[in-house]
Protein backbone atom coordinates (compact mmCIF):
# COMPACT_ATOMS: atom_id res chain seq x y z
CA UNK A 1 0.00 0.00 0.00
CA UNK A 2 3.34 2.32 0.49
CA UNK A 3 3.12 2.86 -3.38
CA UNK A 4 0.08 5.25 -2.85
CA UNK A 5 1.69 7.37 -0.58
CA UNK A 6 5.59 8.07 -2.53
CA UNK A 7 5.92 10.43 -5.81
CA UNK A 8 8.87 11.96 -7.46
CA UNK A 9 8.64 15.38 -4.90
CA UNK A 10 6.70 13.77 -2.22
CA UNK A 11 5.39 11.61 0.45
CA UNK A 12 2.70 11.31 2.32
CA UNK A 13 2.75 9.59 5.69
CA UNK A 14 0.93 9.55 9.08
CA UNK A 15 1.26 12.56 11.75
CA UNK A 16 4.15 10.79 14.23
CA UNK A 17 4.66 12.38 18.01
CA UNK A 18 7.25 14.54 16.42
CA UNK A 19 5.18 16.21 14.32
CA UNK A 20 3.76 18.12 17.29
CA UNK A 21 6.11 21.46 16.54
CA UNK A 22 5.02 21.90 12.87
CA UNK A 23 1.51 20.99 13.66
CA UNK A 24 1.64 23.89 16.21
CA UNK A 25 3.03 26.00 13.39
CA UNK A 26 0.13 25.38 10.98
CA UNK A 27 -2.36 25.04 13.20
CA UNK A 28 -1.63 28.57 14.34
CA UNK A 29 -1.20 30.52 11.41
CA UNK A 30 -4.09 32.58 11.22
CA UNK A 31 -3.64 33.14 7.35
CA UNK A 32 -4.89 29.34 6.92
CA UNK A 33 -7.52 30.41 9.69
CA UNK A 34 -10.21 31.51 6.60
CA UNK A 35 -9.35 28.69 4.12
CA UNK A 36 -10.89 26.17 6.94
CA UNK A 37 -12.89 26.10 10.18
CA UNK A 38 -10.56 26.97 12.56
CA UNK A 39 -11.21 29.93 14.33
CA UNK A 40 -8.64 30.18 17.37
CA UNK A 41 -5.07 28.76 18.22
CA UNK A 42 -4.86 25.04 19.17
CA UNK A 43 -2.38 24.89 22.14
CA UNK A 44 0.34 21.80 22.39
CA UNK A 45 -1.39 19.80 24.62
CA UNK A 46 -4.77 19.15 22.72
CA UNK A 47 -2.58 18.82 19.06
CA UNK A 48 -0.76 16.46 21.07
CA UNK A 49 -3.87 14.67 22.24
CA UNK A 50 -4.88 14.83 18.48
CA UNK A 51 -1.48 12.56 17.70
CA UNK A 52 -2.31 10.32 20.37
CA UNK A 53 -5.87 9.80 20.45
CA UNK A 54 -6.34 9.04 16.26
CA UNK A 55 -6.10 5.77 14.78
CA UNK A 56 -5.18 7.14 11.30
CA UNK A 57 -8.20 5.05 10.15
CA UNK A 58 -10.43 6.34 8.05
CA UNK A 59 -13.35 4.18 8.40
CA UNK A 60 -12.40 4.51 12.67
CA UNK A 61 -11.77 8.47 12.84
CA UNK A 62 -14.00 9.44 9.99
CA UNK A 63 -11.30 11.60 8.86
CA UNK A 64 -7.53 10.83 7.54
CA UNK A 65 -4.89 13.41 8.41
CA UNK A 66 -1.23 12.89 6.36
CA UNK A 67 1.62 14.94 6.17
CA UNK A 68 3.10 16.03 3.07
CA UNK A 69 7.10 15.45 2.94
CA UNK A 70 9.31 16.78 0.53
CA UNK A 71 10.83 14.00 -0.65
CA UNK A 72 14.47 15.10 -0.62
CA UNK A 73 15.33 15.86 2.57
CA UNK A 74 11.94 13.96 4.25
CA UNK A 75 10.94 17.19 5.99
CA UNK A 76 7.48 17.99 6.80
CA UNK A 77 5.96 20.53 4.31
CA UNK A 78 2.21 20.58 4.48
CA UNK A 79 -1.45 18.58 5.76
CA UNK A 80 -3.16 16.81 3.09
CA UNK A 81 -6.67 15.93 4.93
CA UNK A 82 -9.96 14.10 4.38
CA UNK A 83 -12.23 15.14 6.55
CA UNK A 84 -16.41 14.64 6.64
CA UNK A 85 -16.19 10.82 4.90
CA UNK A 86 -19.69 9.34 4.52
CA UNK A 87 -18.79 5.70 3.69
CA UNK A 88 -22.30 5.12 2.97
CA UNK A 89 -21.94 7.24 0.12
CA UNK A 90 -18.37 7.02 -0.66
CA UNK A 91 -17.50 10.58 -0.48
CA UNK A 92 -15.59 12.83 1.87
CA UNK A 93 -14.17 16.24 1.87
CA UNK A 94 -10.40 17.30 0.95
CA UNK A 95 -8.46 20.19 2.28
CA UNK A 96 -4.48 20.97 1.76
CA UNK A 97 -2.44 23.39 3.18
CA UNK A 98 1.52 23.81 2.76
CA UNK A 99 4.19 26.05 4.22
CA UNK A 100 4.00 29.25 2.72
CA UNK A 101 7.71 29.31 1.45
CA UNK A 102 6.94 25.50 -0.41
CA UNK A 103 3.71 26.55 -2.66
CA UNK A 104 3.71 26.69 -5.71
CA UNK A 105 6.80 24.33 -6.37
CA UNK A 106 4.31 21.40 -7.52
CA UNK A 107 3.93 20.24 -4.11
CA UNK A 108 0.59 20.35 -3.77
CA UNK A 109 -0.75 18.77 -6.55
CA UNK A 110 1.49 16.10 -6.40
CA UNK A 111 -0.05 15.55 -2.64
CA UNK A 112 -3.55 15.56 -3.84
CA UNK A 113 -3.13 13.24 -7.08
CA UNK A 114 -1.60 11.18 -4.52
CA UNK A 115 -4.60 11.08 -2.04
CA UNK A 116 -6.97 11.31 -4.57
CA UNK A 117 -5.36 7.81 -6.17
CA UNK A 118 -5.42 6.28 -2.90
CA UNK A 119 -9.09 6.91 -2.42
CA UNK A 120 -10.30 5.99 -5.36
CA UNK A 121 -8.33 3.02 -6.08
CA UNK A 122 -7.86 1.74 -2.48
CA UNK A 123 -10.71 2.50 -0.64
CA UNK A 124 -12.97 2.58 -3.46
CA UNK A 125 -14.40 5.95 -2.97
CA UNK A 126 -17.21 7.60 -5.27
CA UNK A 127 -16.42 11.27 -4.59
CA UNK A 128 -14.58 13.85 -3.23
CA UNK A 129 -15.13 17.53 -2.70
CA UNK A 130 -13.79 20.66 -1.85
CA UNK A 131 -15.38 24.11 -1.09
CA UNK A 132 -12.78 26.84 -2.21
CA UNK A 133 -13.51 30.62 -1.75
CA UNK A 134 -14.31 31.92 -4.76
CA UNK A 135 -11.45 34.39 -5.12
CA UNK A 136 -8.64 31.97 -3.96
CA UNK A 137 -7.39 31.61 -7.76
CA UNK A 138 -4.22 29.09 -6.61
CA UNK A 139 -6.62 26.98 -4.85
CA UNK A 140 -9.28 26.54 -7.96
CA UNK A 141 -6.55 26.38 -10.19
CA UNK A 142 -5.01 23.34 -8.43
CA UNK A 143 -8.02 21.96 -7.99
CA UNK A 144 -9.49 22.32 -11.58
CA UNK A 145 -5.84 20.78 -12.76
CA UNK A 146 -6.44 17.57 -10.21
CA UNK A 147 -9.40 17.14 -12.44
CA UNK A 148 -11.72 18.63 -9.61
CA UNK A 149 -15.16 20.72 -11.53
CA UNK A 150 -17.08 23.15 -10.15
CA UNK A 151 -20.28 21.72 -9.04
CA UNK A 152 -22.35 25.43 -8.05
CA UNK A 153 -21.20 28.51 -5.51
CA UNK A 154 -22.48 28.54 -2.26
CA UNK A 155 -23.94 32.42 -1.50
CA UNK A 156 -22.14 34.01 1.67
CA UNK A 157 -20.83 30.16 3.07
CA UNK A 158 -18.31 31.17 5.14
CA UNK A 159 -17.71 34.18 7.74
CA UNK A 160 -14.61 35.47 7.76
CA UNK A 161 -14.27 38.62 10.27
CA UNK A 162 -17.50 40.34 9.88
CA UNK A 163 -18.28 39.18 6.15
CA UNK A 164 -19.33 36.41 4.64
CA UNK A 165 -17.88 34.87 1.40
CA UNK A 166 -19.07 33.03 -1.37
CA UNK A 167 -17.62 29.45 -2.04
CA UNK A 168 -16.99 27.60 -5.12
CA UNK A 169 -17.87 23.75 -4.19
CA UNK A 170 -15.89 21.74 -6.06
CA UNK A 171 -15.89 17.80 -6.83
CA UNK A 172 -13.74 14.96 -8.44
CA UNK A 173 -16.04 11.95 -9.36
CA UNK A 174 -13.97 8.72 -9.52
CA UNK A 175 -12.80 7.62 -12.81
CA UNK A 176 -15.28 4.54 -14.69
Amino acid sequence: MNEFFVGKKVRLRAMEPEDLDFLYQMENDPSLWSISNFTVPYSKAVLQAYIDNSMNDMFADRQLRLIICELTQNRPIGIIDVTDFEPMHGRAEIGISLLQEVRGKGYAAEALNLLSDYVFTFLHFKQLNAHILVNNVDSLHLLHHAGFVDSGVLKEWWKIGDRYYDVVLLQKIRPE
